[in-house]
């Protein structure tokens, strides 16, 4: 599944362009992941870690989107230590949550 990087509409698997905002898709991947609020932090950690990721984005059980997390900030480590906390925060508040990240590449071993 893909999504608009500028505007979050879901696209097409073949979508060159955005049929909402026009943005050009560029050879990204979207994947979504659900956990449980206690799982959150951690799990964001992880994905940082991977290398692999560009962006994550954190949305409630209604799909809106609540915080976002550009992860070429974590190259420079204290810049998304704001973001961090923020999870925290928002953990308390919601009980299920989704974490949609965009990767560079399709992952090979996708669960």
């Amino acid at each position: 599944m893909q999504y608009c990087r500028k505007c979050g509409k879901e696209l097409e698997d073949d979508a060159k362009f955005c049929p909402q905002c026009g943005t050009g898709i560029r050879g990204t991947y979207w994947e979504d992941i659900n956990v449980a609020a206690d799982d959150m932090l951690s799990k964001i950690k992880e994905l940082i870690k991977e290398g692999n990721v560009t962006r994550i984005l954190i949305l409630n059980e209604k799909q809106e989107q609540i915080l976002e997390i550009p992860v070429t900030l974590a190259a420079v480590g204290t810049l998304v230590a704001p973001q961090l906390a923020a999870i925290s925060v928002i953990a308390a508040l919601v009980t299920r949550a989704t974490i949609r990240i965009e990767r560079k590449d399709q992952p090979t071993d996708i669960e």
